[in-house]
């Protein structure tokens, strides 16, 4: 059986999670589903980033600890995992989970090679927790002069180790963008990165470097190591040979490409530990052209959830955000893309197709016909599995997404071909069989959305029957359907 790993970034919990979050939340978990869904063994972790002093600026701006904001923060970003119908394997707090603590002292001891103390001074942005030039691209607040002694880890020793990796193909970022980005990166002066900070500074927040108690690690170093935490890694660590093994992917914001793309895999290459094998990168969301951000722009989930429900978010995010750039969301059409889509074109098919089935054939699944429009019907049908996993191989959620309402728009015109409502006053066996094949693709549409919209998937199977793959021939002429209310509901007003 194929393994696959496959992770969102951790967010800092400084603040409580925003729509931007919720999208790579979903993005994620469509991609571990279709996995899934295709007979792989999957993996798929999330959690959370407590150790950044990011946190601790947070925390004392609203008078509490640091543990009550981040224990407060968590758990908000957990449920949101329940909010979202999100099916991870594993969620990684990196302030009390001992499997990280552990894997961060494993991953530093195994670079203790090419790490060495120094003092330096630059301008630091808190926002990213990372050195920049001058000013930086994310974050409107300008960067503080920093001045400390602190553990620097030798980047510059393993640019071509990692820039080779990315030229080769064993480390594929998607898309071009997002490559061309870190190449260029890598093609200037990558010098030492500092990979621990002052313990004073944070108050002693955050994981003590080994063996030297007055600086604790670096949240880039300790916060990437929880990918392999949640496999084991530096303890007993069965999970860590049968998931990072093959098939390694991170899916991540923009915003933090180098810290994935170049500093990850060198700190992995000099542990001598594998590469990931593909890091695909999603844009951002934004509102009338403004970032989505924990502290700008913020944009609560549950709101838009109670408004639209799961599905029709989720839907909406498959949909109508485009993954390989920015995607400005309008309220109202995430509604109006799941009524489209969902209620209008994949409900009312399954509704009438039912309904008419009552009447006609004794509620039953009829036997099917060999008319031309079966035939096309049957051939798109099999071509869409094959379609999905390419589109989402090359991380084109939106493609796969579009494939699937082809199909369910292809069954809806088949049924308006033959018209079996009129047929049935003259022959009642041809109308009965004419609703074969747009039963069908109605099932094999519902298959194939299982990853994306889990629930409306599963209530159209139910109505249907058969099995729950996207296998032509999946219902069995006989078999009862289920007659009901509209299985998707609207969510505007007509």
């Amino acid at each position: 059986m194929t393994t696959s790993f496959i992770s969102t970034a951790i967010p800092y919990v400084n603040a409580r999670p925003h729509l931007g979050f919720a999208y790579e939340l979903v993005i994620a978990d469509v991609l571990a589903r279709h996995r899934r869904h295709r007979g792989h063994d999957v993996r798929f972790v999330t959690g959370t980033d407590e150790n950044s002093l990011k946190n601790v600026s947070a925390a004392a701006r609203e008078g509490v600890s640091p543990r009550a904001l981040v224990d407060q923060n968590s758990a908000a970003f957990r449920a949101l995992n329940s909010s979202l119908a999100i099916d991870a394997d594993d969620f990684v707090r990196t302030s009390i989970d001992p499997r990280h603590r552990t894997a961060v002292e494993w991953l530093w001891r195994a670079c203790r090679d090419d790490l060495y103390r120094r003092t330096w001074r630059g301008q630091y942005c808190s926002g990213c927790d990372a050195f920049v030039d001058t000013t930086c691209d994310e974050h409107d607040a300008p960067p503080e002069e920093v001045a400390e002694e602190n553990w620097f880890f030798r980047l510059s020793r393993w640019r071509e180790p990692v820039r080779d990796a990315i030229v080769s193909g064993r480390l594929a970022i998607v898309p071009e963008t997002a490559r061309a980005e870190v190449l260029k990166f890598l093609d200037g002066e990558v010098r030492d990165l500092s990979v621990s900070r002052v313990a004073s500074r944070s108050d002693g927040w955050g994981i003590p470097v080994p063996d030297d108690p007055s600086q604790v690690v670096y949240v880039w170093f300790d916060a990437l190591a929880n990918y392999l935490a949640s496999l084991g890694l530096g303890g007993d660590a069965p999970l860590l040979e049968r998931y990072w093994s093959r098939d390694r992917t991170h899916v991540i914001g923009k915003g933090i490409t180098r810290f994935h793309a170049v500093y990850w895999p060198a700190f992995l290459l000099a542990a001598g530990l594998p590469l990931p094998d593909r890091i695909f990168v999603h844009g951002y969301l934004t509102i009338d052209g403004r970032k989505i951000s924990k502290s700008g722009l913020q944009v609560d989930v549950d709101p838009i959830i109670d408004e639209v429900g799961v599905d029709g978010l989720r839907w909406y995010f498959a949909r109508s955000c485009r993954t390989r750039g920015d995607s400005d969301v309008k309220r109202d059409e995430i509604a109006a893309a799941h009524d489209r889509d969902l209620a209008d074109g994949l409900g009312n098919l399954v509704q009438r197709c039912t309904v008419l089935a009552s009447k006609i054939n004794n509620g039953r699944v009829p036997l099917p016909d060999d008319s031309p429009e079966t035939s096309a019907l049957r051939a798109q049908a099999e071509a869409l599995p094959a379609r999905v996993d390419a589109a989402l191989e090359a991380f084109l959620l939106d493609d796969a997404a579009i494939a699937i309402g082809e199909l369910i728009d292809a069954a809806n015109r088949a049924l308006e071909a033959t018209a079996p409502w009129r047929l049935a006053k003259t022959d009642v066996a041809a109308a009965a069989a004419a609703l074969h094949a747009p039963l069908e693709a109605a099932r094999v549409a519902a298959a194939e959305l299982a990853p994306f919209v889990p629930a409306v998937s599963r209530v159209i199977v139910d109505r249907l029957g058969g099995d729950r793959t996207a296998r032509w021939g999946g219902l069995s002429p006989g078999a009862e359907l289920v007659v009901g209310p509209p299985a998707i509901p609207r969510r505007c007003p007509r």
